[in-house]
């Protein structure tokens, strides 16, 4: 019986693909039928939030579209990922000494970004344009990276677990696989065509083969270049 229903296709966030034409759902009845189920399940995350209240939600959506640059859809629905382990209580099984369990330390870091936007702005963070938006999630990274603090907790540490919620739960969906070429599962299926630059009969060829990694250097290069400048206006 195919774990895989026909109208089933992986999606690629944004649609920015470098992989034009891969469909990784398109190799699901070759996964365990195990593996299948919970990936696929992926699929169909609720919409309605089970850990999330409406304001900590209005906070939490634009601020994890501002991490992961999904700036439009098809979006992988990270939030409602996070929400899912929350919920269940299904976090990394540890936390740092000088934060609170993880749920707590969400919902207490959600309230400290939305607390500086009404400092600033004088309005709470959904309300916020973009661009202030942006401007009070770096201030974040910027104390993170100087060792600082930030609301009494270590803004590295809390960087982390923004950080380490967000990517866990992109990376897990298929539509992330989708957008960098990663077939799913190996297992029963394996590798016939081990080493650089070899590729198996069911993988496509990278239509921009140009190395992201100096682009992303250039990145990190102006936002620390951007740390010292002062902060936008509440309609900048």
């Amino acid at each position: 019986m195919p774990i895989r229903r026909s109208h089933q296709r992986a999606i690629t966030p944004q649609n920015r693909g470098r992989f034009p034409g891969f469909d990784v759902l398109a190799l699901a009845d070759q996964w365990d039928e195990v593996t299948a189920r919970v990936v696929l399940a992926r699929l169909a995350v609720p919409t309605a939030l089970a850990f999330f209240t409406a304001q900590e939600i209005s906070v939490a959506e634009p601020m994890l579209d501002l991490l992961l640059a999904q700036d439009h859809d098809p979006r992988v629905p990270v939030l409602a990922l996070i929400d899912q382990r929350l919920a269940a209580g299904e976090t990394d099984g540890w936390h740092y000494d000088d934060l609170p369990e993880d749920g707590q330390a969400w919902r207490g870091s959600l309230a400290a970004l939305d607390a500086d936007a009404h400092c600033r702005y004088d309005r709470g963070y959904a309300d916020l344009q973009r661009s202030a938006q942006a401007r009070l999630l770096q201030d974040v990274q910027d104390l993170a990276d100087r060792g600082q603090t930030w609301h009494d907790w270590s803004a590295t540490h809390v960087w982390s677990l923004w950080t380490r919620y967000a990517c866990t739960a992109f990376y897990s969906h298929p539509w992330a696989w989708n957008e960098m070429g990663f077939p799913g599962p190996a297992y029963p299926r394996g590798y016939l065509n081990p080493g650089i630059n070899a590729r198996e009969g069911f993988e496509v060829t990278d239509h921009d083969d140009v190395d992201p990694v100096p682009f992303a250097q250039r990145v990190e290069r102006a936002r620390r270049a951007d740390d010292d400048l002062p902060a936008r206006t509440a309609d900048g």
